[in-house]
Parts: C-alpha cells; sequence; structure tokens
C-alpha cells in the first residue's frame, strides 16, 4: 500500500551510523539491531548511508548492502530514506539508483560540497536526480559543509515537481518554516537537518529533525516533538533541556561520539573509518556524563551495568 511521503516524513526520523567490526567490515548484524531498535520505538523513517553513517567511506555496494539490509529488517514497517552523496551528478544518479533497486523509499540528496554551484547548477544537479529514477527525493542543505546554501527562490523552483517531498534544513535558520509555510506545496515537509536546532526548528513550525540523538533517546524525542505538537512548549522545553548535553557532545564530533554512546549502550562497536577516529577516553567520559542529564531510567542502568 502507497503511503504519502507527506505521512512519514515528519518527527524525529533517526540517522544512523554505520556499524563496523574489527575488521573494518560492516557489522550487519548490529546495523540490523540498530534498525529494529528505531522501529520498535515507533520511529516513521530511517536515514542510511548519509553523512553520519559516513556514507562518503562507504563504496557503492557496501552503501547498496546497508540499504538493503534497512529494507529487509523494516519490511515495510518503515520508510527507509536512502542518502546518495557526492559532489559529482552522475555519481549521485548511480547511487540513487542503487538505492531504487535495492528497495528504498527515498532517496535524500546534498547540495554539491566542494565545488561551489551556482543556484542554476543545484537547479540541474536536483532535476537530473529526479529524472534518473521513480523515488521521491528529499532534499538536503547543509551550509557548513557545502558552503553554498539551497536558496528559498531554488527550492521553490524544485517544488514545482511534486516528486521533490521534502528538505532535511541544516541552515541553522529556524525562521525558514515560517517564512515558506505558505509559499509550499501542500504535503512538503521541512525538517530540521541538526539536533542542535531540532526543538526551535519545530516550535518554529517545522515537521521534525533529521536526528543523531534520536538513535540513543528516541522515545524521548519522539515524547518531545508530540508534545510541541500538542502546545505544550514548556514541556517539550523542559525535557529537551535534558537533551542538552548530549547533543552538544554529539554535534563536536560527529559521527565518532555518537559511535561512542551506542557502544556505552552495548549496541555496537565504536570502531570508525579514517578521516574519523574514535574519541579519546577524556571525550568518552563527557559522553556518558551527558547520559546522566537524561535521566532515563533505562539508559541510566545500561551505562551502569
Amino acid at each position: 500500500m502507497f503511503i504519502p511521503p507527506s505521512a512519514w516524513f515528519t518527527g524525529f526520523i533517526p540517522d544512523l551510523p554505520t556499524p563496523f567490526d574489527a575488521a573494518d567490515a560492516i557489522d550487519l548484524k548490529a546495523f540490523a539491531a540498530l534498525c529494529e531498535r528505531q522501529i520498535a520505538a515507533g520511529v516513521p523513517a530511517i536515514v542510511v548511508c548519509e553523512t553520519t553513517g559516513e556514507a562518503p567511506t562507504l563504496s557503492p555496494a557496501e552503501q547498496e548492502l546497508v540499504i538493503r539490509t534497512a529494507v529487509d529488517v523494516a519490511r515495510g514497517r518503515v520508510r527507509i530514506i536512502a542518502g546518495a552523496l557526492s559532489n559529482a551528478t552522475s555519481q549521485v544518479i548511480e547511487l540513487a539508483r542503487r538505492a531504487e533497486a535495492a528497495g528504498a523509499d527515498a532517496v535524500m540528496a546534498v547540495v554539491p560540497a566542494y565545488n561551489k554551484p551556482m543556484q542554476e547548477g543545484m537547479l540541474a544537479h536536483f532535476r537530473s536526480i529526479a529524472g534518473a529514477i521513480g523515488l521521491p527525493v528529499i532534499l538536503h542543505d547543509v551550509p557548513s559543509r557545502t558552503l553554498r546554501p539551497l536558496a528559498d527562490e531554488t527550492l521553490l523552483r524544485l517544488v514545482e515537481s511534486r516528486q521533490f517531498v521534502g528538505l532535511r534544513d541544516a541552515s541553522a535558520d529556524i525562521t525558514r518554516p515560517m517564512r515558506l509555510a505558505r509559499l509550499l506545496p501542500a504535503g512538503f515537509r521541512l525538517l530540521s537537518g541538526d539536533d542542535v536546532t531540532a526543538f526551535g526548528y519545530i516550535a518554529s513550525g517545522g515537521d521534525g529533525a533529521i536526528s543523531e540523538v534520536s538513535n540513543i533517546a528516541p522515545d524521548l524525542c519522539r515524547t518531545i516533538f508530540s508534545q510541541v505538537r500538542q502546545g505544550r512548549l514548556q514541556s517539550a522545553r523542559y525535557l529537551h533541556r535534558r537533551l542538552v548535553p548530549l547533543i552538544a557532545c554529539l554535534s563536536k564530533d560527529s559521527p565518532a561520539a555518537l559511535k561512542s554512546g551506542l557502544s556505552v549502550l552495548g549496541l555496537m562497536s565504536p570502531a570508525t573509518r579514517l578521516p574519523i577516529v574514535p574519541l579519546d577516553a577524556a571525550a568518552q567520559r563527557e559522553v556518558v556524563r551527558a547520559f546522566a542529564a537524561i535521566a532515563d531510567e533505562e539508559l541510566i542502568d545500561s551505562v551502569g551495568a
């Protein structure tokens, strides 16, 4: 049964890391367990092979394997959003086609990094990707990495095609939902691109967040989103403050800090691929201390075990 993206590209959606084993191979068993944990928490969708998943260090075959694994675990219970990252349009198209063949429900494509295309170049880039596949396309705007933002005017030209269904907005501009709400087609979703701006973005009318911290505390994130949507901002703000120390750790050393946190919970190895390296001992202790601020009995019990 077809479920429109407007129904599932909302709320806190985890951006999953890619676990590696001692031989630097993908740990598919750990990855499948991460997917199952998020499904059990009731998330509407899962993002794989994006920045948090260290996608630039994965071969196209490895990315396809990760996507297929997520699809097999999900069995239609949640949507699988597959990243397709490159600053070469032809390579993004190859990855997007592989994602479609692997069973992904949507592709997430980012503004090309490093080569700094002009807005017309971005427009042609994203339209070429959409024209090469039949899947919905989610745009990813992250100027801190790409140096050039996806302008509002370019976004509005792209959404003339209903194949573009949402934006992962890591511009840190929490006024964007209010500014664009009346201009975007019904059903187009705006999600914060990171946990640092998530609360303010959702409170300003955003539809959710693509989140690292949701990997660790999916139930708490879901509650925060529900409270904001019900207008209980004071309650939501109180809960969000419990996450702030952990969000600070994760944003400072992503994705090594996330992997460290999940390893503390016994869910995966902290191993990363170069040029990312695991956290040093002092940073690991900081992550553990941040768990205490969550005051989640299950998490604290896991840390103390």
